[in-house]
């Protein structure tokens, strides 16, 4: 009997497939089928509207059982009566799918397939398999390997320079349009100066390609902009925009990372010796695992922990608030990575199938695995930084120089004295600072920061910055006790810090100080539990300025005790009970390393020995140490005890020490880099909510991406180690389609202003379509054969006559590409914010192009009262250190300029693939009234008085050569002169900035 038509609304038509597959799935070859007919056509055309967790109708169409058990209006197949079926009734009227229905082959094959008893087949169908309408499936085009395309033929046989050429002009050709001529070689030297170094030419370099009539001027002229050391300046800003590099915390604290800028300092030096991209790319990944030994490789991973960190959720209380934020910090980790190297949006699959690519949930967790024991935080290279271990032993053997000649002097004076030897317990560590030694159990090793000296009198601490800090403590400890012999500068300082143990970051600490409550007494310095009220003992004098013992103990029972010269000092009290610094995370310091910025000051003198013991001394015990070296004999003692000729000596040795020591190569090496921590199993996380785990996943990759495998053949718990290995070594895989196309388009991108993609960052389904497919895979297949070297694909792109067309209009090519998406002329594009600043800084003549080291800070930081947080206050321009160019600003995320945000300098806190260009009144209001410009005006007035006189016309000529490299027309000049005559040379200077030709490239 026939089945009545249901009345049903169109979204449901295809409800009630139920009867489809009651027995067991058909052989391969039915199988194959089935997945390569109706199951393509249903993926296609169905699966959108009915799979997933809410299909319509609910009816999932992508699943054998859910087809068997039907929808809401029940069957709709009758498996072998295809006129019996409501869905064939539905596709054959053209209902189905709604607003336009099946070709004719689509629609027999369907009739067919109901008639041979609808056998299925792969269960379930692969949604992800087919690109639709509505998302990419795994034969989308970026997921695809890439094949090198041959070079297309052309009319025109004469414009092409390089086969990026004839792509070009075959596009041009195919739309009836016909390429710029060649740009002024003025122009050309100023875009490609520009685009290479960030910088403008100056006269002297315009003049000299003007001149230089061979052949490959121009290429000369490129190789030698790819060599300047200011290359990796200009492309270092472009790496660092994807790397969301900021130099503060963010969040509500926004704490300074005062080391942050070493990452910064790699990029340049990577991008100037043109490490190969792969490697590039796997050393920020990895970089710490891969070469563990090398500084630099470890500096490479500021790349994962460059974004924002949110010190106060890692600091909850809530275990469940800390589990979100740590899930917020990993999805930033996945996010950065698979955009940057990728153009995935991998992170939108974290709580749920992505949208629009073909990325499972599972996936996102499992790529989120291989960072699972990825940390912020400080890392001290000093034990592995090749200069310092070199500058440590040169110092070690001078040190022991002067030891063997300070020895005799030494025993010579104690005997006469009748000091008896040293006797007392034996510490966990020690150090006696005045011989230069580390006596430290384990081998701890110090490192000093800011105004902390290690002389051989012993480390000086300079009352206002600087501690010094030991390797991090192997052994837990609880109860404790630390001693030290100080002779102290200032008795009338207040909060200097002796010696403590504390956590990184410096939130936890059991310390002796100084001064902290009332000048010239001692005092204990703990956090987590109560301080003393009154000190209780006595003051320090002025006849007491000398080596000073003291000690302070941290019972088991919560006793705290203070001793000075081996007796109590004040009254003892109790407390909660003494903090517990766990093995590998305390270190002990020298100084008062918690200090905040714009707090207490330091301590003021000189730390001569001090002992770490590992539990609460006795009376008896604390007094015995204090006696074993109550007979100190002091360098000066030492000093005029020695002949004349070994003072000499020891005087010569000494300064040599302090020459190394105040070296470059003598400083602490820190970085703000990965710290690496074993990771947990990885679980699928239900809605992105971490308070629900689901299955466990092993580390791996995204499966659509084509070539290297996305599994990487590790168990869930794998160490943390063979996971980032595994990761970087599958996302720098040659055979990554993904990494390839993503490069090429962005250097692309960064030299014409829009990529071949119009979306760098996403090369999925809402991302832009390639406007010159062809010529992506070239380039593609290009930096794989250069092995990877960038710098070879700039000289591809920047000496092709694709780059070299003027900017001219042309109206006829603008009615039909006014997006300039084919390219038919070099499109004028605006200086970025920091070219803009730095070629301020060039023209005027105060541009200093020292490279690296530590950023200099156009804000002073303010400690706000009643909290931890830091403000970002703007200084006045015109210190030596703000000349730099603007790359080595101190980027705090809170320390933003108003200059640079004007002209659309991006927010650190996020990833910028692609920096708007805007154009609002703030900006001209800037150009006029922003203090750097007006000082830089005032500069180039000063530098055109300089060099061209006292005479306006003279000025005008030499400004307009330093601004735009060319002279004036006589009209620029006939205006210009009275300016300068009524206003200044600095009116004209500012004129010239705010100036089109100073702005834009064409």
């Amino acid at each position: 009997m026939r089945i009545p038509r249901l009345k049903m609304p169109i979204a449901f038509a295809l409800l009630g497939l139920s009867a489809i597959g009651a027995g067991p799935p058909g052989r391969a070859d039915e199988v194959a089928s089935f997945d390569d007919g109706v199951a393509t056509i249903l993926a296609r055309r169905c699966l959108d509207c009915h799979s997933g967790p809410e299909p319509k109708g609910k009816l999932d169409l992508s699943r054998r059982s859910s087809v068997m058990q039907g929808g809401e209006s029940g069957p709709s197949v009758v498996p072998g009566r295809p006129e019996e079926s409501v869905f064939w009734e539905r596709v054959e009227a053209d209902e189905m799918p709604p607003k336009a229905g099946l070709p004719e082959s689509e629609k027999a094959a369907l009739r067919d397939w109901i008639a041979g008893g609808a056998r299925w087949g792969t269960d379930p169908i692969d949604s992800f398999r087919i690109s639709t309408s509505r998302r990419a499936g795994r034969d989308w085009w970026s997921l695809q390997p890439v094949a090198r395309p041959e070079i297309p033929a052309t009319r025109d046989s004469k414009w092409a320079r390089s086969p990026i050429d004839a792509f070009i002009l075959a596009k041009l050709e195919a739309n009836g349009l016909t390429p710029a001529p060649e740009a002024d070689r003025r122009s050309l030297i100023r875009r490609v100066s520009f685009d290479l170094t960030g910088l403008p030419p100056t006269p002297e370099e315009v003049d000299a390609f003007l001149a230089d009539d061979s052949p490959f001027a121009y290429e000369n002229l490129v190789d030698r902009l790819l060599e300047s050391p200011q290359y990796g300046v200009r492309w270092a800003r472009w790496w660092l925009d994807l790397a969301r590099f900021g130099e503060s915390h963010g969040f509500e604290y926004d704490e300074f990372r005062p080391n942050a800028w070493r990452y910064r300092d790699w990029v340049v030096g990577a991008l100037n010796r043109d490490l190969p991209y792969d490697e590039f790319a796997r050393l920020q990944l990895a970089g710490d695992l891969l070469a563990p030994d090398d500084p630099s490789s470890v500096e490479a991973t500021g790349f994962l922990v460059a974004g924002a960190y949110d010190t106060v959720g890692q600091n909850q209380i809530s275990q469940v608030m800390k589990a979100v934020v740590r899930a917020d910090e990993i999805e930033d980790y996945v996010g950065t990575v698979g955009q940057a190297f990728l153009g995935l949006t991998v992170h939108c699959a974290r709580c749920h199938d992505h949208k629009f690519d073909p990325i499972r949930q599972a996936e996102y967790y499992r790529m989120a695995s291989a960072f699972g024991g990825v940390r912020h935080g400080e890392r001290d290279l000093s034990t592995i930084d090749p200069d310092l271990i070199a500058n440590r032993r040169k110092i070690e053997a001078l040190a022991a120089r002067i030891e063997a000649i300070e020895r005799p002097a030494r025993e010579r004076i104690r005997a006469e004295r009748g000091a008896p030897a040293e006797t007392g317990p034996t510490p966990m560590a020690s150090w006696d600072f005045a011989k230069g030694l580390d006596d430290g159990v384990g081998s701890l090793k110090l490192t000093l920061e800011g105004g902390a000296t290690l002389t051989p009198e012993g480390l000086r601490l300079d009352g206002k910055t600087g501690y010094a800090s030991s390797a991090p403590l192997a052994k837990s400890l609880k109860a404790k006790t630390i001693e030290a012999w100080v002779q102290l500068d200032n008795l009338e300082q207040r909060g200097g810090g002796v010696i403590g143990l504390q956590l990184e970051d410096g939130r936890q600490f059991d310390a002796l100080v100084f001064g902290e409550q009332e000048p010239g007494r001692w005092m204990a310095g703990s956090e987590g539990f109560a301080r003393t009220k009154g000190v209780g003992g006595e003051a320090e004098t002025e006849a007491a300025r000398r080596a000073v013992h003291v000690a302070i103990t941290y019972a088991d029972d919560g006793t705290i005790r203070i001793y000075r010269e081996g007796q109590p000092y004040g009254q003892s009290y109790d407390s909660k009970g003494p903090v517990e610094f766990a093995a590998g995370e305390a270190r002990v310091v020298f100084g008062l390393r918690h200090a905040p910025v714009g707090g207490n000051r330091m301590l003021a003198g000189t730390i001569l020995r001090a002992r770490l013991h590992d539990r609460a001394l006795a009376p008896s015990e604390v007094a015995a140490s204090a006696k074993s070296s109550g007979d100190f004999v002091s360098i000066e003692e030492i000093a005029r005890a020695l002949a004349p000729e070994l003072r000499e000596e020891r005087a010569r040795l000494v300064g040599e020490i302090e020459s190394l020591r105040t070296s470059s190569a003598g400083r602490v090496h820190k970085a703000y880099a990965v710290t690496p921590r074993e990771s947990e199993v990885a679980h699928i996380q239900i809605r992105g909510n971490p308070g629900q785990p689901g299955e466990v996943v092993s580390a791996g990759g995204v499966a659509a991406v084509a070539g290297p495998s996305a599994d990487f053949g590790l168990a869930p718990d794998a160490p943390e180690a063979e996971r980032r290995k595994a990761l970087a070594r599958w996302i720098t895989d040659p055979a990554n389609p993904l990494f390839a196309r993503t490069v090429a388009n962005r250097l692309w991108q960064a030299h014409f202003g829009s990529g071949l993609i119009e979306t760098p960052s996403d090369l999925g389904f809402n991302g832009g379509r390639p406007s010159h497919p062809e010529l992506l895979d070239w380039l593609a297949s290009e930096a794989r054969s250069w092995g990877w070297s960038l710098k070879a694909i700039h000289r591809l792109i920047v000496t092709s006559a694709t780059y070299r067309q003027s900017s001219r209009p042309d109206p006829a090519a603008m009615a039909k590409d006014a997006g300039d998406r084919l390219l038919w002329r070099k499109a004028p594009t605006r200086l970025e914010a920091e070219m803009v600043r730095d070629a301020m800084l060039s023209v005027s003549g105060k541009l200093d192009p020292t490279l690296g080291g530590p950023s200099f800070q156009d804000h002073e930081m303010i400690l706000t009262k009643g909290s931890s947080s830091l403000l970002y206050v703007p200084v006045e321009p015109g210190a030596p250190a703000h000349d730099r160019r603007t790359l080595y600003r101190a980027w705090s995320r809170g320390g933003r300029s108003d200059l640079l945000d004007a002209f659309d300098c991006p927010d650190p806190s996020a990833t910028s693939p692609r920096r708007p260009v805007t154009t609002t009144p703030l900006q001209a209001l800037a150009m006029m009234n922003n203090a750097l410009v007006l000082y830089l005006s005032d500069a180039l007035a000063g530098r055109l008085a300089r060099e061209a006189g006292p005479d306006p016309a003279r000025q005008v000529d030499r400004a307009y050569r330093l601004a735009f490299g060319r002279d004036p027309a006589p009209d620029e000049r006939a205006r210009a002169i009275p300016i300068v005559e009524q206003f200044g040379a600095a009116t004209l200077a500012r004129a010239l900035f705010n100036s089109g030709e100073f702005f834009y490239l064409d």
